[in-house]
């Protein structure tokens, strides 16, 4: 079979262009982010607002209450941190799984709806 070598040269350049773009696209990732229990409102609005545009981007999200020194000792002010915040998520993100306590850390992963 007879082909012209141009054009079978630039379509063979235009497939290879497409699989490196699609080798490009953004894979999802895990992002981070850590909060204090002691955080102020703006402070916590600012970082909800992070935590949206991660799962807007397509990321997944781990959202993490650190505990200090003596703090520790009220962990149940950290969970209702947690619910507060998992509350203002509820219509974009969905949680995975339980929030959990490792460490001197509470956590809990989430995802876009």
């Amino acid at each position: 079979r007879i082909i012209d070598g141009g054009k079978f040269q630039y379509q063979k350049m235009k497939e290879e262009a497409k699989n490196r773009k699609k080798a490009r696209e953004k894979q999802s990732e895990l992002k981070q982010m850590k909060i204090g229990l002691k955080i102020s409102d703006n402070d916590l609005n600012i970082k909800i607002r992070k935590i949206k545009s991660f799962l807007d981007d397509g990321d997944h999200c781990k959202i993490m209450i650190t505990f200090r020194g003596r703090e520790l000792a009220h962990k149940e002010l950290g969970s209702t941190l947690l619910d507060r915040i998992l509350a203002e998520l509820a219509e974009v993100a969905i949680v995975e799984g339980k929030p959990q306590f490792a460490g001197r850390n509470l956590s809990v992963g989430v995802r876009k709806k």
